[in-house]
């Protein structure tokens, strides 16, 4: 069977922890190497990943490319404006096409439905970069940093302050299957999907009260409050604004704890200065670890 990577939900905790442990092994392989040299064992040797936008990226595209480089492989980047798919092209059309083409494709998409008919249609793996409804890699990325300063996340409390989004949605997953508890703050209006926290179960809970939520946890987890294609600017700003993470809401948490952003921050909204570019942030490890945790999953896709 092809090995897509869509959502966590997908994905037993035995293959979550082993796609975790190569890209913390390869990280740590490279220690000290040009960002350019090949990792030793190449799994992506003669592999070409093509990677298709429908929405602004900097962290998702730059990580990708690098990471397809450093395993061996090469990329093909193209917007979906730029494409027949931009054109209307049906979404299996493409992936016909492209499966014949490339080895591998990652798509950030406005649709989850669309990235789901692609992977149906495609006879090669399929990766979601992000879409309205998950973001698993940025997850993987995340808990990577975690344990790489805090060690395994098995048993230990997370803490997601804000706008119950697509980013939240993939920690919801993630927590079942890999042993984590995760306590979600965020206004009734702007709650998870009722079927992601039904995914959760027991590992996951809810409230309104951010001081709650952050009550000795292990890590503090925001977003930007308004993601591209939100229409309701003014109202989501009125709802979260007593969602914001600052050193008072931090110093709830565990004395170690560590906070986190997957970015673009909006400081002064979601977070202020103090966190961000404090002593407990770990903001420029986890974005660079996009890298290193696509990688592993673009290993394990491969390797299927």
């Amino acid at each position: 069977m092809v090995r897509h990577f869509l959502d966590i939900h997908r994905h037993d905790g035995e293959t979550l922890r082993a796609i975790l442990d190569d890209a913390l092994a390869r990280k740590k392989a490279r220690a000290g190497w040009p960002k350019g040299r090949v990792d030793a064992d190449a799994p992506a040797k003669d592999r070409v990943l093509a990677m298709i936008f429908e929405k602004n990226s900097t962290r998702t595209r730059f990580s990708f490319d690098a990471a397809i480089r450093q395993l061996g492989g090469a990329s093909i980047i193209a917007n979906a404006s730029d494409m027949q798919l931009g054109r209307g092209e049906p979404v299996e059309d493409t992936a016909r096409v492209l499966s014949r083409m490339v080895d591998a494709v990652m798509i950030r998409a406005n649709r989850h439905e669309d990235v789901e008919r692609f992977a149906q249609a495609s006879s090669v793996p399929v990766i979601n970069g992000l879409t309205d409804r998950s973001h698993p890699c940025q997850i993987m990325a995340d808990l990577m940093t975690i344990e790489e300063h805090r060690g395994p996340v098995t048993g230990k409390t997370l803490a997601w302050v804000g706008d119950g989004n697509n980013v939240c949605a993939s920690f919801i997953h993630a927590a079942p299957k890999l042993g984590f508890t995760l306590k979600i703050a965020c206004p009734s209006d702007y709650h998870p999907d009722l079927h992601d926290l039904a995914r959760g179960g027991s590992a996951v809970h809810l409230t309104s009260d951010p001081e709650e939520a952050v009550n000795g946890a292990d890590a503090v987890i925001t977003d930007t409050w308004v993601s591209m294609g939100d229409a309701d600017y003014d109202a989501r700003m009125r709802a979260l604004e007593p969602y914001g993470v600052d050193e008072a809401l931090m110093d709830r948490a565990a004395q170690d704890a560590v906070f986190l952003h997957c970015l673009p921050a909006h400081r002064g909204e979601e977070v202020t200065d103090a966190v961000i570019d404090g002593p407990r942030s770990l903001v420029w490890d986890e974005a660079e670890n996009r890298i290193h945790a696509q990688k592993a999953v673009l290993a394990w896709c491969l390797a299927g």
